[in-house]
């Protein structure tokens, strides 16, 4: 246990330490924040620095390969998918930065984009002896092997993943502390399962692959912490889409690799009600020209409610703690 602790609290100084640096950096090239013209509640962040993703990208690779030991197959990958979608993010920034506008890539191009990373991991998944074809039922304590259809469930899921936490990104630190809970949840209940193969003497090779895989883990907890002292409200840097889109990316990731993919909707029930709140309101609309929500993702609903920034980033991060407990009072 005290190395992770040491993971996680290298991972957060490393965060505050290039925080400022990263800030400052954003500010002199002009990586700031074009808000859009109907956030009237957002206006006074227009020009807020953005893509300050990269400030816990760096940390949690930095520090995660410090304490890598052999046997890494599914940690590594686990970064590579973060990487790849904290890419294209950055794309997807690039382009609003240099315009000057809030509309990045076409939406088409960011599907194509997130489409070709979630089959290429999806693949890489379903051929591993490492993941395979299963998946666990929580609460029951079986798998479920699902065969070929692993493959289009897994490529779902880190679509859907993705982009709710990409949605969730909407207010100060509302992605950032929901998934801090969400990565500890399974920090926790990944680092029981670790302990218990150790008891059980399984392979150094399966034991390995699990210390790394918490390894990224707990250096993610601690590189969030470090972001999100200057990402809280009122936020001096933006995650943007490079930090929203590889913070989906991991979540994703370590929910597929451990196999209890199926605790996603529960554990990030804040992340389903955006994605759903915004799907509601776009079908509904096309349809009757009329709108289920004030604002769409349902957290901007409560902003038009009259429901202030803080409490509402309060709210979804009490929520995703007391599910988590549960959870865990269920699984340990």
């Amino acid at each position: 246990m005290q190395i992770f602790l040491l993971v996680t609290l290298l991972a957060f100084l490393l965060a505050c330490i290039i925080s400022p640096f990263v800030i400052s950096f954003m500010q002199r090239v002009k990586a700031k924040q074009t808000v859009l013209h109907y956030v009237q509640a957002h206006k006074s962040k227009d020009g807020t620095p953005t893509m300050g993703g990269v400030i816990f990208i760096l940390s949690i690779i930095i520090v995660s390969i410090l304490f890598f030991v052999r046997d890494s197959k599914l940690a590594v990958i686990t970064l590579a998918v973060m990487c790849s979608f904290g890419l294209l993010g950055f794309l997807d920034d690039y382009i609003k930065i240099k315009h000057h506008q809030n509309m990045g890539l076409r939406p088409y191009q960011k599907a194509l984009g997130q489409l070709g990373i979630s089959i290429i991991i999806t693949i890489f998944a379903y051929n591993s002896n490492l993941i395979g074809s299963s998946i666990i039922v929580p609460f029951f304590g079986m798998e479920l092997n699902m065969s070929i259809w692993y493959i289009p469930f897994t490529i779902f899921v880190l679509l859907a993943i993705t982009n709710s936490v990409n949605l969730t990104d909407g207010l100060d630190g509302l992605a950032g502390w929901t998934s801090l809970v969400y990565l500890s949840f399974f920090g926790i209940l990944l680092l029981s399962i670790y302990n218990t193969s150790i008891d059980l003497g399984e392979s150094i090779q399966n034991i390995n692959e699990q210390k790394n895989l918490l390894i990224v883990i707990y250096a993610s907890i601690g590189a969030l912490l470090g972001f999100l002292v200057f990402n809280s409200y009122p936020a001096k840097i933006f995650m943007g889409d490079v930090g929203s889109l590889a913070l989906g990316g991991l979540l994703a990731s370590v929910s597929i690799f451990s196999k209890f993919v199926l605790l996603m909707p529960i554990i990030g029930l804040v992340f389903v009600i955006s994605a759903l709140s915004v799907i509601i309101q776009v079908l509904h609309y096309k349809r009757t020209k009329k709108r289920v929500f004030l604002m769409a993702p349902y957290h901007h609903h409560l902003e038009k409610k009259g429901i202030k920034e803080p409490k509402i980033v309060a709210l979804y991060f009490i929520i995703t703690i007391v599910l988590s407990v549960l959870c865990l009072a269920f699984l340990l």
